[in-house]
């Protein structure tokens, strides 16, 4: 099979994607403290068009050389804010009408398919969803974990207990993503 060219992908430009309708889901990044993991993050957002990355607490910003060299411009593309607390960032989503889930093992998360058919009917009640991702070690800060709507957990089967958060944002922004194109 011969690879696609650039062309026959058919991209947009940055400009092409600030005006394209965006899907209603927000990804929060409480406290994410590397430059590499917020790139990359930037760089999923802009794969699934997502409505915009709030960046919490620790998150370095764009301009950023470290941001960039993993977003590939992304973050010129893909809306973003950040908020000092992730907690205040948690209830504007809230006010504005957003269901707000942390990505975090708790008693009484429900599991990613479960969610990706909560998404699925917010979508379809015209309501967004924001997911929290939370900091590499710490993972999403409890007071922020008790603020959301719930909790998502991915299953895992294997020895370790978490996986890197570039690697679960793109794994839960997909899926509710396309939970919320095929509705």
């Amino acid at each position: 099979m011969r690879k696609k060219t650039i062309a026959e992908m058919h991209r947009m430009s940055t400009e092409e994607f600030r005006r394209a309708e965006k899907l209603p889901l927000v990804a929060v990044l409480d406290n994410v403290r590397s430059q590499h993991n917020v790139g990359a993050v930037f760089r999923t957002a802009d794969a699934f068009r997502i409505e915009e990355v709030w960046l919490c607490g620790i998150c370095c910003c764009p301009p950023n050389a470290e941001i960039h060299k993993t977003a590939l411009g992304a973050e010129q593309s893909v809306s973003w804010r950040y908020a000092a607390e992730t907690a205040d960032a948690v209830k504007q989503l809230q006010q504005a009408g957003y269901r707000v889930y942390a990505v975090e093992q708790t008693h009484g998360s429900i599991s990613l398919e479960e969610a990706a058919e909560a998404c699925r009917q917010s979508a379809a009640e015209g309501k967004g969803i924001a997911v929290v991702f939370g900091h590499e070690v710490f993972g999403v800060q409890q007071e922020v974990a008790d603020a959301a709507d719930g909790c998502i957990e991915i299953p895992q089967y294997g020895t370790k207990h978490s996986l890197n958060v570039s690697v679960t944002a793109g794994i839960v922004l997909y899926t509710l993503a396309q939970a919320m194109m095929n509705n």
